[in-house]
């Protein structure tokens, strides 16, 4: 009993040690210039390239430790970095730098008759808590789009990276020594037990906002139980659906990179809809690239008829996020029965129609709720970079303060400024 209640005095000491020393560093970093900051992301690109050995060999500990306890190949994807990623996580820094400091942006500004001047600003939301699972990635994502925006940072990640983390946090905490902003704005909890999680989600004294990402029980864990607000990031059971009209080959081809150009992702298309006519004639040449890819198929009676090493879809299937080269596929009669598929099983992150007719895509734009609708084109492009907004620290699929792929305004609040000359009321 002793033992148990010491460990919890350690867990809850780093804990708040750590989140009061991110408080007191925001309050600093609200104040560092846009040079300041951009200096300081140049510097951490530079770091990272220059202890990538380093970073890569604590990485290599965690994929060891993840394939002993079976972990699947679509986790030690996500889990995996390698000089290629590193160069571009490197890269998305300078980018960073390219783009706008929102910080002090003037949103609105009027004048009331009483001769009040109003203006809206942004300004940084203060402490972000970030807890997220085997993506290393992320450590520098969330990092870099934090110290941009003047936001200090908590980040919580998962025992199975936990190896990679504190290693990546360690160059960016050395970076950070050669620059202007405080070393204490970047803080990694290395207790990576659900106590820790658990407290996290209650310290609103410390923590301005909590961004879960990961699978949808994390997400829904942090969503049910934390009192911090929650910026809300969604799993991915994303959609293509091929209408009576769509060009053969390239509905084959956004289908193919939807699902394999990497399906460990959240964007990657989980279910393909079929119109019935276009099924007719071309369904059984989409199945067969699909089956070239090594695609298992989950699919309805129409689907199982065009090859036998398709299985019988369930209704799990429709509302399962594979993250692997798996997909379900169904045939429907019309846009209305695609749209009321999509809006009963989708998870509310990027839906596809591929059509050449007009109608049915503004249909297909107005009716589906998803923070990303795309015509003729991949899911695979809800990503902050492919937006343009340099790295991204989730992607919303709720509907208050930030949608879609969340970059640098989606971590920002507002403030008033009123100027005066003596009013009184």
């Amino acid at each position: 009993m002793t033992e148990t209640l010491t460990e919890e005095r350690k867990t809850k000491t780093e804990l708040i040690e750590k989140a009061q020393k991110a408080k007191k560093a925001a309050f600093h970093l609200a104040k560092a210039t846009t040079a300041e900051k951009n200096e300081a992301l140049q510097v951490i690109s530079a770091q990272l390239l220059e202890e990538q050995d380093f970073i890569l060999a604590e990485n290599a500990k965690d994929i060891a430790s993840g394939r002993e306890a079976g972990m699947n190949d679509s986790l030690v994807d996500r889990l995996t970095l390698d000089a290629a990623r590193l160069e571009t996580m490197a890269n998305a820094l300078v980018q960073l730098t390219k783009l706008n400091d929102p910080i002090g942006e003037t949103l609105e500004q009027w004048e009331q008759p009483n001769r009040l001047s109003m203006t809206k600003i942004r300004v940084p939301i203060g402490v972000v808590g970030m807890i997220y699972e085997a993506r290393p990635n992320v450590t520098v994502d969330a990092s870099s789009l934090c110290l941009k925006t003047g936001n200090a940072i908590v980040l919580r990640g998962s025992s199975t990276a936990i190896n990679s983390n504190k290693a990546i946090v360690q160059v960016v905490r050395r970076a950070l020594e050669k620059t202007k902003l405080p070393v204490e704005a970047v803080q990694l909890l290395e207790d990576t037990s659900r106590e820790t999680a658990s407290q996290m989600f209650k310290l609103n004294d410390y923590l301005d906002v909590l961004i879960p990402r990961g699978g949808a029980k994390l997400i829904q864990t942090v969503v049910q139980n934390a009192t911090v607000p929650v910026l809300e990031t969604g799993a991915g059971n994303c959609h293509v659906f091929i209408d009576q009209t769509a060009e053969v080959q390239m509905a084959i081809d956004i289908a193919i990179n939807a699902k394999t150009q990497r399906p460990s992702v959240c964007n990657s298309c989980e279910t393909i809809l079929v119109q019935k006519d276009w099924a007719a004639s071309h369904l059984a040449e989409l199945v067969t690239a699909l089956e070239e890819h090594d695609v298992k198929i989950h699919g309805d009676d129409a689907v199982q008829k065009v090859s036998s090493s398709v299985d019988p879809a369930t209704e799990d299937d429709w509302a399962t996020e594979y993250l692997g080269f798996e997909v379900a596929i169904k045939v429907v009669d019309t846009v209305d029965d695609a749209v009321e598929h999509i809006n009963r099983y989708g998870t509310k992150h990027s839906e596809a129609i591929i059509s050449e007719d007009a109608p049915s895509v503004e249909q297909f734009f107005n009716e589906i709720d998803a923070a990303a609708v795309y015509h003729n084109a991949s899911t695979r492009f809800t990503d902050g970079d492919e937006f343009g907004f340099g790295a991204e620290i989730g992607i919303s699929t709720q509907k208050l303060h930030a949608r879609g792929p969340m970059g640098l305004p989606a971590l920002t609040s507002t403030k008033y400024i009123v100027r005066g000359n003596g009013q009184t009321k």
